[in-house]
């Protein structure tokens, strides 16, 4: 039975984790790991996740970040910890909102485990399959118009890039988290171009799976202020640039992975 690793970074998440949701989970799952990443909350988040921990402290671990840097890092440094983890066969991520719910996310892992031709397996909020979805109508507005931004850089036939429920095979996650990104938000899109960069467009596509989520709740109280919302444009400009050259390289070109 393989093991997964979930990590869920957290900035000021004291009122709104659901603390009991996660220990269920690892109850009624025996082949799961949870990484909380304390990405530098100023409020009293990585006391909260300790004492979670101490209810299971061999599968649940908590990173601490001195100040905050943004999901990409949090999920960069929770990344590379599972990774040194030898019995850790897969390793995703999850919000600690848990706007896509923990069965969501097993869902997803299930996928994986299932067809071992798959490297990676990610959950869409935009495939015609989901029905469930709440979002509010601007925010839904403002997606659909980044995500247009992101299909023409990736060039990929994506829905979406962005859901914040992802799982991978350990021995791709040296390639993806090798070096930090360029986005603190938007990091989703390097790692589809890192690896469209390390296996080529072609086995990408079999190596991938976006897979339509059942139900997607919209919950309050997100972390991308306005700034960081004006700032988006930027940041996808920025991505462009530096990751000109992979969009440009040809589907010979193909760099194999190398084993975590």
């Amino acid at each position: 039975m393989n093991t997964t690793g979930i990590i869920i970074p957290c900035y000021n998440e004291y009122y709104r984790l659901d603390k009991a949701k996660f220990s269920q989970f690892l109850i009624q799952k025996s082949n799961y790991h949870l990484c909380f990443v304390n990405d530098g909350s100023s409020d009293n988040t990585s006391e909260m996740l300790h004492e979670l921990k101490q209810t299971n402290s061999s599968r649940i671990h908590v990173i601490d970040l001195e100040q905050n840097q943004g999901k990409a890092t949090a999920v960069q440094e929770g990344a590379n910890y599972l990774a040194s983890l030898t019995y850790i066969d897969n390793i995703g991520f999850l919000d600690a909102d848990l706007s896509t719910s923990l069965d969501e996310m097993h869902n997803l892992v299930e996928k994986l485990n299932d067809n071992s031709k798959l490297s990676m397996v990610f959950g869409s909020r935009k495939a015609l399959e989901s029905d469930n979805i709440e979002r509010n109508f601007f925010r839904k507005m403002f997606s659909s118009f980044v995500g247009f931004f992101i299909r023409i850089i990736l060039q990929l036939p994506i829905k979406d890039t962005q859901c914040g429920a992802k799982v991978f095979k350990k021995e791709i996650i040296e390639n993806i988290y090798h070096q930090r990104f360029i986005s603190r938000w938007l990091f989703d899109i390097e790692i589809f171009l890192r690896l469209k960069k390390q296996i080529g467009l072609k086995d990408l596509l079999n190596t991938i799976s976006e897979e339509p989520l059942d139900s997607w709740i919209e919950v309050e109280g997100s972390k991308i202020t306005l700034k960081d919302s004006f700032l988006i444009p930027l940041n996808l400009m920025m991505i462009w640039l530096n990751y000109m050259k992979i969009s440009r390289k040809s589907t010979s070109d193909v760099v194999v992975l190398k084993s975590a």
